[in-house]
């Protein structure tokens, strides 16, 4: 038996209202899953972007030194 059937016969045995409730929560874990995937993807995206913009700038040498700083943390 898979977990969809063994759920199903839970909710079966349960009243109406139970099921109402068990559905809403149902509803609940597909929209939290949902906007951790849309997460998921913006970050993605995001981390693309941002290998995208430094491409080829690990080479270049750097405008600055240590030397440059006036404070540090």
């Amino acid at each position: 038996m898979t977990v969809s059937q063994k759920i199903a016969d839970h909710v079966r045995d349960l009243p109406e209202p139970e099921q109402i409730e068990v559905l809403d929560f149902i509803e609940y874990l597909e929209t939290k899953a949902r906007l951790r995937r849309s997460r998921d993807e913006a970050k993605e995206w995001s981390t693309l972007s941002l290998k995208s913009a430094m491409r080829g700038m690990e080479e270049e040498p750097s405008d600055y030194s240590m030397d440059d700083l006036k404070e540090t943390f």
